[in-house]
């Protein structure tokens, strides 16, 4: 019995609700990361190919492991917004329609991803400012776009290319925040596609006025 009420969970209106969600929110968040994403991407491969890094980065530090690890997070996000699109078709067909715990479970997993996404962009953000800050302090307050120190150590510099990489971290956590607003909200209507059928019986006007005319 409680397997047939988690199979029908989702039919009817719900579930043409929930498909066009899934199809729609799941069609402008892959393109949107996959848009958005391939310049972080971009300057990954480009510091890893060429090897004389992008900036004041020269070698692999615990800053490039964060950025790369945001990256990681972000092409799943892409990969699992895919995957909405595929529930949206399954849902619109007749046959084989997900239970709507199954969809939900799949939806939390896009909300914590994102929100770990979000989590590596904001650090990386804030140690590459700091970073740049530093720099910047050490340096010769001249107003020139590009400065280079030497203070008894390595030689360091601040480049375009740190700009470039600023703003891909920006780009890229545009797009977690924005993935993360349309999986809450996928979220939201595949719980009160839950619940909407337990009441919609309950509070009819037409149960209320036969009960009282009886």
């Amino acid at each position: 019995m409680m397997s047939q009420m988690t199979s029908n969970a989702v039919q009817g209106s719900t579930a043409n609700r929930l498909a066009d969600a899934f199809l729609r929110f799941g069609r402008i968040g892959f393109w949107l990361q996959l848009v958005l994403g391939s310049v972080p991407v971009a300057l990954l491969l480009y510091a890893v190919l060429f090897g004389s890094g992008i900036g004041t980065r020269s070698r692999i530090s615990p800053l490039e492991y964060l950025t790369i690890g945001s990256v990681l997070v972000l092409g799943f996000t892409t990969f699992w917004f895919y995957r909405y699109i595929r529930i949206g078709k399954q849902l619109a067909g007749p046959d084989h329609a997900p239970s709507l715990p199954a969809v939900q479970r799949t939806t939390w997993i896009g909300v914590w991803a994102s929100t770990i996404g979000i989590t590596f962009s904001i650090l990386v953000m804030l140690l590459e400012v700091t970073q740049l800050l530093i720099y910047f302090l050490r340096a010769p307050q001249a107003g020139v776009p590009v400065v280079q120190t030497t203070s008894g150590g390595p030689t360091s510099w601040v480049s375009a290319g740190d700009m470039l990489s600023l703003m891909g971290l920006i780009a890229t956590m545009t797009a977690e925040i924005v993935v993360l607003a349309m999986s809450l909200w996928l979220l939201f209507l595949a719980t009160a596609g839950q619940r909407k059928p337990e009441g919609a019986t309950a509070g009819r006007p037409e149960d209320a006025a036969a009960s009282g005319t009886g």
